[in-house]
């Protein structure tokens, strides 16, 4: 098992009155965050999130909510950088193919960057389930967190779902999961998606101008879970709008109650 070296941490006040204690580690050659109180029982659920292709662990969105999910329901968060994103050393194949999208979006080709997409994001999803499972690996071997620490996806739009489905698809120890929309249906994800049976929630940006969203209702059709809900709003590829979601999902689904109250609803992105 690769071992989890911290390499600086941050204390913060900006969402809970205890502060927010943010540590940077390493899993190998993969960069990661945690966010967690600074103290409190061990034990706390665990909650993973990814970010959007082309953005990183840190994006302003992502940290916003992993703050939230932190103060409100004392959540410890993880979120690691996918491969060729962040602080990751870009491959040829990750450079040509974010020139080739830049090419696509100008010249208004929707089919070729659908095709460049799904090709990029099964790549990436091939490379980054593993690497998220010695993540957790390595993160149940510290005290605070353990192995009996429950376990949930806590949402990611695009990249970060299309990685988040085959993971959750094939780790048993995430019980919950919060997806969406904004990324390509491949006959994989559907596939993957038939093996999903834990609660799942659904976001779908209903307006997004490269994503038809009938793949992405056949998506949603194809989890295996007896417990799913599909929350719809306006919104484009960029535009996602965290509004109208069930803010107690997780804390219900991994048995766990907020523990401080008054602390706001909020509905920040995860980019």
């Amino acid at each position: 098992m690769q071992s989890l070296q911290f390499t600086a941490q941050n204390l913060t006040s900006q969402a809970s009155p205890n502060g927010v204690l943010e540590r940077d580690f390493t899993v190998g050659e993969v960069p990661g965050v945690l966010w967690s109180r600074p103290s409190g029982p061990h034990g706390a659920p665990l909650v993973l999130m990814g970010h959007g292709g082309g953005l990183h662990k840190k994006t302003p969105a992502l940290a916003a909510r992993a703050h939230h999910y932190v103060s409100a329901y004392g959540f410890t968060v993880v979120a690691i950088d996918a491969p060729g994103h962040g602080a990751r050393p870009r491959t040829e194949r990750d450079e040509q193919t974010r020139h080739d999208l830049r090419q696509a979006v100008a010249a208004g080709d929707n089919e070729r960057f659908a095709s460049i997409s799904i090709g990029y994001g099964a790549w990436l999803a091939d490379r980054a389930v593993p690497e998220w499972q010695a993540t957790l690996d390595a993160l149940q071997g510290l005290p605070e967190v353990g192995t009996d620490a429950p376990i949930g996806y806590g949402g990611g739009i695009s990249l970060g779902t299309a990685i988040g489905i085959p993971l959750t698809a094939v780790e048993p120890r995430i019980r919950a999961a919060v997806f969406g929309g904004g990324f390509f249906v491949t006959e994989s994800q559907l596939e993957a998606a038939k093996r999903i049976t834990v609660p799942v929630q659904f976001l779908l940006p209903w307006d997004d101008e490269h994503v038809d969203r009938q793949s992405a209702l056949a998506l949603f059709d194809a989890f295996a879970s007896t417990e799913k809900t599909l929350h719809a709003n306006p919104g484009d590829h960029r535009t996602i709008q965290w509004f109208g979601l069930d803010e107690e999902f997780l804390s219900r689904q991994l048995a766990h109650t907020r523990t401080e109250p008054g602390s706001r609803r909020g509905s920040s992105g995860v980019g």
